[in-house]
């Protein structure tokens, strides 16, 4: 299912490449240890597919340059310094390896057309991409996990196979408008943040909360939505605590796995 961009498996090391920017600052340590810590935790919770899937960065301090996980690496097998650093013209400008083909036109074609989005977050976790497969609106707001991405989502219908090149990443980009979710019809989802911890915690609740909707479902009862007042009005609850919740979220993931997966920092 995942796809090479065709370049040398095997591209010179970081250290042989000439101009190479400044990618070893404090911020940009922290960053990659951040991302890695959500590849495992998002191993750890059922939310990964084989090789594929891929969630994205960019690098502080650079408005070109995103990391990414290489292409042929299970998520519970990502450390901090196995991730890659690209610039949007495909180009590894850091690291040991390739990013997989759909993880590129994804991923660059997004952050170049939606600054806004510094990090992203595609995943085909099961339950989220259930509600894709599926007749109406993916997500009813009917459950208070729900209500977190009320006015915060919309739904690219377009389907059209793998995003194997710069065309396709172009429509799903332009497809996210406003939105922080984006449910990819037949596909799976995104997740777009200003911050990793705000992606993680986006894309956790997000699973969570489809979770819960398709065990509802599966009573054959009706699901009664909240009424469109509620729900507005818990929307702005939970969004203003949201990034120091998020924050929280994720320093909760870091120390778990200091104490069980401290080869995630690596």
């Amino acid at each position: 299912m995942a796809h090479s961009l065709n370049r040398d498996p095997q591209p010179p090391a970081a250290t042989e490449r000439p101009n190479r920017p400044a990618l070893d600052s404090e911020e940009v340590m922290q960053a990659r240890a951040d991302l890695a810590a959500c590849f495992r935790f998002a191993d750890r919770l059922g939310m990964h597919e084989g090789i594929c899937n891929h969630f994205s960065a960019m690098v502080p301090g650079h408005d070109e340059l995103f990391l990414v996980n290489p292409y042929g690496y299970a998520f519970r097998e990502v450390t901090a310094s196995s991730l890659l650093v690209c610039d949007f013209h495909g180009n590894v400008v850091d690291g040991e390896g390739e990013p997989e083909a759909t993880a590129f036109y994804i991923h660059a074609r997004v952050h170049r057309n939606v600054p806004r989005a510094r990090v992203a977050f595609h995943t085909h976790m099961p339950y989220a991409t259930a509600l894709t497969m599926v007749e109406g609106e993916p997500l009813v707001y009917a459950g208070q996990t729900a209500l977190k991405f009320y006015g915060r989502t919309v739904v690219d219908r377009d389907y059209n196979g793998l995003a194997l090149d710069e065309r396709e990443g172009d429509r799903i980009a332009a497809s996210v408008g406003d939105a922080d979710i984006v449910f990819m019809k037949h596909h799976g989802v995104m997740v777009l943040g200003g911050t990793i911890a705000e992606a993680w915690d986006d894309l956790y609740y997000l699973e969570r909360a489809c979770e819960v909707q398709c065990l509802a479902l599966a009573t054959g009862r009706p699901i009664i939505p909240v009424s469109q007042e509620i729900a507005e009005a818990t929307a702005r609850q939970m969004r203003e605590g949201d990034a120091e919740s998020a924050r929280l979220h994720l320093a909760s993931l870091r120390r778990t796995l200091d104490r069980e997966e401290p080869e995630y920092r690596s």
